[in-house]
């Protein structure tokens, strides 16, 4: 049983492309707050602290965690997401990235806010980079990026519909 284990997990970096690996990568150091290189309750509990949701059952960590059937390492949980993005298109995927900055589910999430997590965590985007991502971005009078179109908008092309 252990073979099989080790086998299906080394096979999951062949279900991504490089590129892909690296934003798993850096999508696991920003949640592996003490850097241990296992992800633990305290690790999403101090995960979602920063994204502003502070009432985290901890039964609901613990059924996160569970899923890993063991510790959380890097290739556990690439593992995981694999088996959550398999069939899943590209325009789903980046949705529920966005989800992760919404807890209230309200569709939007805020461009300071935004640009603050983009420019302070794993891959630190420099303040031109932040500026080149937020170019495509339908951007409302109170500073919400509408991230349902701009996921649209970045799987479709900017091209408008005609009617």
């Amino acid at each position: 049983i252990q073979r099989a284990a080790q086998k299906s997990c080394s096979n999951v970096f062949s279900m991504f492309e490089q590129s892909q690996i690296q934003e798993f990568k850096e999508a696991f150091g920003c949640i592996d707050q003490d850097r241990d290189g296992v992800i633990k309750k305290q690790d999403l509990k101090e995960t979602y602290a920063q994204l502003g949701k502070l009432n985290v059952k901890d039964e609901e960590l613990e059924e996160m965690l569970n899923e890993g059937k063991g510790p959380i390492n890097f290739t556990v949980f690439l593992s995981l997401f694999g088996e959550k993005l398999n069939g899943t298109d590209p325009e789903d995927t980046i949705l529920s990235a966005f989800k992760l900055f919404d807890p209230n589910a309200t569709g939007f999430v805020n461009k300071d806010e935004f640009r603050r997590l983009l420019m302070n965590q794993a891959d630190r985007f420099t303040a031109e980079e932040a500026d080149q991502a937020f170019a495509l971005a339908p951007i409302d009078p109170m500073g919400n990026i509408d991230y349902k179109s701009l996921c649209y908008t970045i799987t479709h092309g900017d091209e408008k519909e005609e009617s």
